[in-house]
């Protein structure tokens, strides 16, 4: 018998009447406490001492020798009466003497002030009453211009509806049929649903032109979704508040990335009763009592993301408790929550609903937290684990237990996962894979894949472990639609070709196979079988040429291409531009195109959104005009490391291209402050502006520019050595790299590192003539095993610069990938 709450009144009655919990609570602390060896013998004695000394002077540890009775603080006459439901309320001594106190000082405080009202003399009453007459006076003038000005508006738009119907009378009738459309409620339905496609810094511009668009900004429609991000470096917490207070009810959507709020300020969270989406990642500010107050007030809450906060086990004891239909939730690098607040998610009704879960970066999860989170989140359909370089299969074992509706999983940066994560999954129905930064992943994965995951349609696989037999595995999968397997370099046109004989090739409409050893023959067979096929990246496949791109063509759904790296001239960029449906291209290191290949090119795509044409030194101004002029709806272009361009171009692009979202001029040399300025008045939509090593660039003009953006990357260093050209744009001579060698060599056998931490090495190369390329991670390794002793015995030494605090972006590759 758990309880009496729901039991008759008589029952009740007769329950406490005869001292029964009293009893039961005697005799139940005597035995947990003296633990006699023979139990009924022992409750046949304290029963009969019971009834010797009464039911009226019975205590809890009668039955617990004096010796062995504990020092617990009483809260009520019985424990047992909370359980048995017979208590009314629980109040300890300490509770009634504070509830006492406070009654009595209030009481007196009361008291106190109305003796004050009644004993001070009335010395300032000709004062207050001349502060009324004022204020009633100011609120009669009030009143009066209100009136006035009612009446006035009322005139005012029947004198305008007069005068549009004597014009729409006198007009003919296409043009008055036209004018009452355009004046109907649907149209200006239409025109309000303009602003919702505004960030909220425009919108509350637009409300500041005219009283129309100040009420057509003020639908409530217009404000479910609310994103401070935007505007964190000039909102204060005052407009915040305001905000939160008058569209309290219909803010559904709240996004304070990055933004530095008070705790007053996440207070007024709480008043948003319908909110389904809250992120706070990045908020320094972010607490656990900031976090109490949003989950009283908000218990609707769908999406949550705590990444990067500072929450603790506190916090997530809240949310089974508050959040009951939490759906989403993103603790990514959130450290200070351990395995024991894991636990405290199965409580109450715990978090099954959750189904997509984001635990990036949480390196102090072991085994039992996981083992946690699979008895609380059982829903779990999107699993994220990144940069976690402490998980382990066992922890994925223990996950998959309890979880089996799994159907994503992406784990980048744990290197620690074998095929045995790939076996434990195999309870599960995954239709996306993503796997980066695994080096324990072999061909035996991808049979399981194809055994195990017949529905799967997506698969990221980012290792050099994997060869042509992987891609032979994959083939029977019927509904795969996208595939990754950049930087794996043991594949080639055998494993491709066999990829495409099966069924997967009519189905696949992503295909990414950068740095794999593919010529043109891979891209006869991908003309061939793949007619749905969207976006395509060939980056740093060197044996591709003109006549590969000429096959290109025959792919007439694709939309995106990435060449980057690879040996394309200005005939095949001729031959592309007869591809009328190409948005994107991406050109980067392309050192055998020119001026004349991009003209070509900009000619025949004229819906062309996205072109990168970075690290090509040898292009300039030339290639800005034909851009400016045919790709009029460019929205993001990138010419990074081309020495070149001046500001008479950017000019040109300002005056042309609108659209643009992101501007890439990083290491743009001849670059100055009238490039900034034209961009503001050509660009309004401009939203990322990048403008490292552009040291003609001034610190000043650069902070206003930041105002204006919404992300800006600005450096006014000299460009570094990578980059093949001096401060003013020069190509570099042999001079420049044998300088710091001479350094390094008369320090020993330490390095040298500059302000952009660049450590000097050499490399031999069997083509002097061939120039060295940044994309390919196995020479990465064997640069660093190396090391300087065996790069100086090379015979034709070629100078290379590795900057150590961006490896992964910098890379160096050869014709050798052996």
């Amino acid at each position: 018998m758990a309880s009496l709450r729901s039991a008759s009144p008589k029952l009740r009655h007769y329950f406490g009447e005869n001292y029964i919990p009293q009893v039961c609570e005697a005799l139940l602390c005597g035995l947990l406490v003296t633990c006699p060896p023979y139990p009924l013998r022992y409750l046949e004695e304290m029963i009969i001492t019971i009834m010797k000394n009464g039911l009226e002077s019975l205590l809890w540890d009668l039955c617990i020798d004096p010796s062995m009775k504990p020092k617990i603080q009483r809260l009520s006459e019985t424990y047992l009466e909370q359980l048995f439901g017979l208590d009314d309320q629980l109040v300890s001594i300490k509770l009634m003497i504070k509830a006492c106190t406070f009654y009595t000082g209030h009481l007196v405080k009361i008291h106190f002030c109305t003796w004050k009202d009644i004993a001070k003399p009335h010395t300032y009453e000709n004062e207050f009453l001349a502060e009324k007459v004022e204020r009633a006076m100011k609120y009669h003038n009030y009143r009066l211009q209100k009136y006035v000005f009612h009446h006035w508006i009322f005139y005012s738009k029947v004198s305008l509806g007069n005068s549009i119907v004597f014009a729409a009378a006198a007009a003919p009738p296409s043009l008055s049929k036209a004018s009452a459309a355009s004046c109907s409620p649907s149209s200006r339905r239409r025109r309000s649903g303009i602003f919702f496609y505004l960030s909220l810094r425009d919108v509350v511009t637009c409300g500041q032109v005219c009283h129309s668009w100040k009420l057509m900004i003020q639908a409530s429609s217009l404000w479910n979704g609310v994103d401070f991000s935007l505007v964190k470096d000039m909102i204060t917490d005052k407009y915040i508040v305001s905000a939160l207070q008058r569209w309290r009810l219909n803010v559904l959507r709240l996004n304070f990335h990055g933004c530095l709020l008070q705790l007053k300020t996440l207070k007024y969270v709480s008043l948003c009763k319908n909110l389904q989406e809250l992120s706070v990642s990045d908020c320094p500010t972010l607490t656990d009592e900031s976090m109490r107050y949003i989950s009283e007030g908000c218990p609707g809450v769908l999406y949550l993301n705590l990444s990067n906060t500072t929450i603790t086990n506190r916090t997530i004891r809240l949310l089974p408790r508050h959040f009951q239909n939490l759906q989403k939730l993103s603790l990514a690098y959130c450290r200070k929550f351990t395995d024991k607040g894991l636990q405290y998610l199965n409580l109450g009704n715990g978090c099954h609903k959750l189904i997509y879960l984001d635990l990036s970066g949480c390196t102090q999860i072991s085994v039992q937290g996981f083992r946690s989170i699979a008895n609380s989140c059982t829903g779990i359909m999107h699993l994220t684990i990144n940069d976690m370089p402490t998980l382990t299969d066992s922890c994925v074992k223990a996950l998959v237990e309890k979880c089996p509706r799994i159907a994503s999983v992406v784990f980048i940066g744990a290197p620690h996962i074998s095929n045995c994560a790939f076996k434990a999954l195999s309870t599960c129905n995954l239709r996306k894979i993503r796997f980066e930064g695994n080096k324990r992943i072999t061909d035996a994965c991808f049979k399981f894949i194809n055994k195990c995951y017949p529905n799967i349609s997506h698969i990221y696989m980012v290792d050099k472990g994997i060869t042509d037999a992987s891609l032979k595995s994959l083939s029977p999968l019927k509904k795969l639609t996208v595939l990754n397997l950049a930087n794996c370099v043991r594949i080639g046109d055998i494993g491709l070709k066999q990829f495409l004989d099966g069924p997967v090739s009519t189905r696949i409409r992503e295909l990414n196979l950068s740095n794999c050893i593919l010529s043109d023959a891979s891209i006869v067979k991908l003309s061939e079988r793949c007619p749905n096929l969207n976006y395509l990246s060939l980056q740093n496949c060197e044996h591709l040429t003109d006549l590969g791109i000429r096959y290109i063509l025959n792919i007439y759904s694709l939309v995106l291409v990435d060449l980057s790296g690879t040996d394309i001239s200005n005939e095949g960029l001729m031959i592309l531009s007869r591809h009328k449906k190409l948005k994107e291209l991406c050109l980067s290191e392309c050192y055998k195109i020119t001026n004349f290949g991009i003209q070509a090119f900009c000619k025949g795509s004229l819906i062309l959104e996205h072109l990168d044409v970075s690290y090509c030194p040898q292009l300039s101004d030339e290639i800005i005009k034909p851009v400016a002029i045919y790709c009029i709806n460019l929205t993001y272009l990138s010419i990074a490391g081309c020495p070149k361009i001046t500001d008479s171009a950017m000019e040109l692009l300002s005056a042309k291209c609108h659209y643009l979202h992101v501007l890439d001029i990083s290491g743009c040399v001849l670059l100055t402050d009238q490039m900034l300025e034209d961009l503001q008045i050509g660009c309004r939509q401009l939203r990322i502006l990048k403008m490292q090593y552009c040291r003609l660039i001034s610190k000043e003009a650069a902070k206003k520019m930041s105002s204006v953006v919404q992300q800006q990357e600005y450096s006014p260093d000299d460009p570094p050595l990578w980059f093949g050209y001096d401060c003013k744009g020069e190509p570099l001579t042999k001079q420049h790299y044998t300088a710091p060698v001479k350094d390094s060599e008369s320090t020993g056998q330490q390095s040298t590192y500059s302000s952009e931490e660049e450590a000097v090495m050499t490399f031999s190369c069997q083509q002097e003539n061939k120039k060295s390329r940044t994309w390919q991670l196995h020479l990465m390794h064997v640069f660093l095993l190396a090391g300087s002793q065996q790069c100086k015995q090379a015979a034709n030494p070629l100078l290379i610069v590795i900057s150590t605090t961006n490896v992964s972006k910098y890379i160096i590759s050869s014709n050798n990938h052996d």
